[in-house]
């Protein structure tokens, strides 16, 4: 069993981003990993923009990257790149904060035109980080993830089918065999 970290990049605490990571934490956990979340919107503004590296949330943070075995990223994207919430704690980590982490970088975004901000903006910076694996990530259209009343969550077919193929990747490459049928 590993430690994921589940890192949420949005701004909004209503936003599919975010909804989508705890759908697909579900899966990890049902897959055996201990699934810590982290919303970045609940670090104090204060300690992000002013680069407060010794507030006690950016420390917290800071130790959350340290014990994942691995860390599942995720983020909406905004004008071709990933949100400056996320930019601003990943600029706050140590420079290796992923040394020898396996990550799964996933982002979604109203439109299509954006599907290569995970290749061209996020991915780069996840390497200089010192990601040991970088898995294949997901771009996932807003347009297929529905948030019902309730809360609950329906997520496309054809997107549900891929983002399986690629938390069972990234579960298979934190050393543990996904359960098939686990969290469908």
């Amino acid at each position: 069993m590993a430690t994921v970290l589940s890192v949420s990049g949005s701004p909004s605490a209503s936003s599919r981003t975010n909804r989508l990571l705890r759908h697909l934490d579900q899966r990890l956990t049902a897959q055996g990993h201990d699934v810590v979340p982290l919303d970045v919107r609940t670090i104090p503004a204060e300690a992000l923009l002013g680069a407060d590296f010794r507030h006690p949330a950016i420390v917290a943070a800071t130790e959350l990257f340290a014990r994942a075995d691995g860390v599942v990223i995720g983020t909406p994207v905004y004008k071709a790149a990933y949100s400056g919430v996320l930019k601003a704690l990943l600029d706050l980590l140590p420079q290796y904060a992923l040394g020898g982490k396996t990550v799964l970088p996933l982002a979604t975004g109203g439109t299509t035109a954006h599907v290569l901000a995970i290749d061209y903006a996020l991915r780069p910076v996840l390497s200089s980080m010192g990601a040991g694996h970088i898995v294949q990530g997901w771009f996932t259209l807003d347009k297929d993830i529905a948030v019902h009343d309730d809360g609950s969550l329906t997520v496309a077919d054809a997107a549900t089918e891929a983002l399986a193929q690629v938390v069972d990747q990234f579960s298979l490459a934190l050393g543990s065999r996904p359960l098939l049928a686990a969290a469908s």
